[in-house]
Formats: C-alpha cells, sequence, structure tokens
C-alpha cells in the first residue's frame, strides 16, 4: 500500500544504531545510502524532507526526533535499524541504541512502544515504519511466535534476521531498498517496495522474520518443477496466504531459476506452521524439507544436506518413528546430498551429524559404514603427517 495524501509534503525520520555488542547489524554503513536517496522519492511525495539519527545514543533524544516527525501533517516514513532487545524487569521490545548493554538496556535503550505511542494520534494512511533489525534467539522466537510484537498503529514492513552464532546477519534489506528507490523507473507503492526488496537481498530466509505480511508476490502456478507435495492433510496459512497451492507457486519460482523468492515463500510458510503446531511438528519438517530440495536445485549441497539433517531430527522429536518412511527419506536424501560437499570443514561437521542420525537410522546395508569410511579418509588426509610438511626428529640428550 502507497501513501496517498494529495500534495501535502511529506518527512522521514531515519533512524539507526550499533550497540557495543560482537559483529553489530552494520546499519549505520548502510544508513547512507538511504539518506541518499532524493527525500521525496523516499517517501512517495511531490516534496519531503529527511531528518537522519545516525548512531543515537540517548532515547530522549529520538523521541524528541520522532515527536517532530508524529506533528508532521503529511505522509510520514520511519526507518528504525539496529538489534531488538528486551529489558528483563518488565520484558518489553527495545531499540537498542548506540550505548547500549545488556545491563542497561531499560535506560539506554528506546523502548518500541513509544514509537507507537507517538504515531497512534496521526491519521489513519499516512504512516509507514520500516524496520531492518536482527534480535538473538530468544527475542527473534518471540516474535515468531507473536509472543511480542511489533505491529502498531501504522503500517509495517521489514525484517528481523536472527542473529546467533551461527548467523551473522548484515543489512541486505536496506542495501536492497536504497538500490530500488535510486534504480526504478518509478517509485514503486511502499508494500512493492517491500517485496521487492525482501526478493533482492541476501537473507537466510530461514532465519528471518518478514514483517509487512508474505514477503513475496507469489507467481502463477507451474507444474514441472518437482517441489515435494505436502504429507500432511494441514496446510498452513497466513492472513497474506494465496489461495493457490503455495507448493505450485514454489514450482514455477523455482523453474525461473528466482531461488531466493522460492525459498522466501517456503520459508513464510514454515514461519506459520512453526506458529500454527510448534517447533517440533511434521508441518514445520515438511516445509524444511522444501527449503532443502530448493537448495539441492540451486546448487547448495551443504545447505540441502544441513536442512535434511534439520527435517529428520524434527520428524523424530515429533514422535515419528525412526522406521517410518519420511524419516528414513530425510536421512537418505542428507547422505546423498553430503557425497556433494567439497569443503572439508563443512563436509567433516555434516558428516558427523549424520553419523550420529545413522545411529538411529541405519538405512540401506552399509550406509552407516558409508559415512565412517569417508570420515576416516577425511581425518587421514588432515592429519599432520599427509599435510606434506616433515619435521626433523628432536633428539634428546640423557645426563648421565
Amino acid at each position: 500500500m502507497g501513501i496517498s495524501t494529495g500534495e501535502q509534503p511529506g518527512y522521514a525520520l531515519l533512524v539507526a544504531a550499533e550497540p557495543p555488542v560482537r559483529r553489530p547489524l552494520a546499519v549505520t554503513t548502510a544508513l547512507p545510502q538511504l539518506a541518499a536517496v532524493p527525500p521525496a522519492r523516499l517517501v512517495g511525495t511531490s516534496y519531503a524532507s529527511v531528518v537522519q539519527l545516525a548512531n543515537p545514543d540517548d532515547p530522549n533524544t529520538v523521541l524528541t526526533n520522532l515527536r517532530t516527525a508524529a506533528a508532521v501533517e503529511g505522509p510520514l516514513l520511519v526507518y528504525v535499524a539496529g538489534h531488538l532487545a528486551v529489558d528483563p524487569r518488565q520484558h518489553l521490545l527495545h531499540l537498542a541504541l548506540a550505548r547500549t548493554t545488556a545491563r542497561t538496556i531499560r535506560y539506554t535503550a528506546l523502548p518500541w512502544h513509544w514509537i507507537g505511542a507517538e504515531l497512534q494520534r496521526r491519521p489513519p494512511g499516512t504512516t509507514t515504519v520500516v524496520a531492518d533489525l536482527a534480535a538473538d534467539t530468544d527475542v527473534w522466537q518471540a516474535l515468531v511466535h507473536q509472543e511480542q510484537s511489533l505491529a502498531g498503529s501504522f503500517a509495517l514492513y521489514g525484517a528481523v534476521q536472527l542473529q546467533d552464532r551461527r548467523h551473522r546477519p548484515g543489512p541486505s534489506y536496506t542495501n536492497a531498498l536504497a538500490h530500488i528507490l535510486r534504480t526504478a523507473p518509478t517509485r514503486p507503492s511502499t508494500e512493492q517496495l517491500h517485496h521487492q526488496a525482501a526478493r533482492a537481498a541476501a537473507v537466510d530466509a530461514a532465519a528471518t522474520l518478514w514483517l509487512g505480511g508474505q514477503a513475496v508476490e507469489q507467481a502463477a502456478p507451474h507444474p514441472d518443477v518437482d517441489v515435494p507435495a505436502p504429507r500432511t492433510e494441514a496446510t498452513p496459512t497466513t492472513a497474506a496466504a494465496v489461495e493457490e497451492d503455495p507448493h505450485l507457486a514454489i514450482r514455477d519460482a523455482s523453474r525461473a531459476g528466482r531461488h531466493g523468492e522460492a525459498a522466501a515463500i517456503a520459508a513464510s510458510y514454515e514461519q506459520a506452521a512453526l506458529r500454527a503446531h510448534g517447533a517440533q511438528s511434521v508441518e514445520v519438517a515438511h516445509w524444511i524439507e522444501v527449503r532443502a530440495f530448493l537448495a539441492q536445485q540451486e546448487g547448495a549441497p551443504d545447505r540441502a544436506c544441513q536442512l535434511w539433517l534439520q527435517a529428520a531430527v524434527v520428524r523424530l522429536t515429533a514422535d515419528q518413528p525412526a522406521h517410518h518412511p519420511d524419516v528414513a527419506e530425510a536421512v537418505d536424501r542428507a547422505h546423498g546430498a553430503w557425497h556433494h560437499v567439497s569443503d572439508p570443514s563443512q563436509l567433516r561437521q555434516l558428516g558427523t551429524e549424520l553419523l550420529s542420525l545413522r545411529t538411529r537410522v541405519p538405512g540401506k546395508s552399509g550406509a552407516r559404514a558409508d559415512v565412517q569410511r569417508r570420515l576416516a579418509k577425511l581425518r587421514e588426509a588432515t592429519s599432520p603427517r599427509n599435510s606434506g610438511v616433515w619435521t626433523r626428529p628432536v633428539r634428546r640428550e640423557v645426563d648421565k
């Protein structure tokens, strides 16, 4: 949805902060790209002004600027980027600012509900909030399960990426927004802009929560690409779900080479299944398997192997027995993908996980031995004596 209020001038407030954490989401490096977009094009009006706050360290400073922005009569765009945190006392969402640490959230971070409180008095349809955020596992899961919410009396678009030891998100959503705004012949509506940026952003679809409904516009169905069909009667739905079978939309995107779009559709349905059925459910396992298939089609066997392993573990945790055909298929497909992995470190890590699963799901005769044999060859190839470096033995004199 775009904002349309005649010729009233627009206003944009851009807020980006990086707290003193290890590997912060580098939003302040992406902010200049967005701020360089002509203000009128940024907001979507014939005239607009922009204020940017790069790395603010005082929540009251942000609040003052937010109140000024909220008082504008014309269309308003508020861009918020950085890390989400929850204070341990009141369990409220905050945007971490430049001085925010885990111990000082209540005093140095911006409470998210302040944004909603300041914007709620604005005329309906005049306010958009665009967010590019990162969150740790607990906060991200609370958002996925709707135990916490970023919603308010405004149109909300954006992404929240999971940040943990395995996931190091970057501001690619912001970069995509800026690029589209600079290069598109005409400014898309805000909703279209979000969908285009979601497709272009280089994010991990499984570790990204899209804000503002489904992240992609689903394509017309095409039956020619073999995306696994659902194995359960229940099909997860979202408020923005299309009437067509999503598997057909995924097939069409995959067949056309739009791998990111196909993965994003599958990830959005996986999140819906997660909210409806829980993390350890066969419904979630199915959508993980769809993403595994897409990763294989994309030529990423390491990712495909990891996803098939994950799906197998979820199915086992969901009380499907080790001899269940779906469990056996997931492990077998992981095993097949593993044989196409070339990176030694990935090969070792995934092989160790596969070997663990093979103790419960043996598969065909010799499958477990195959994993053991290949891991043994890998250890032998990377051992010091095979590294090509010869070390002269050290002779020690013994005192007589």
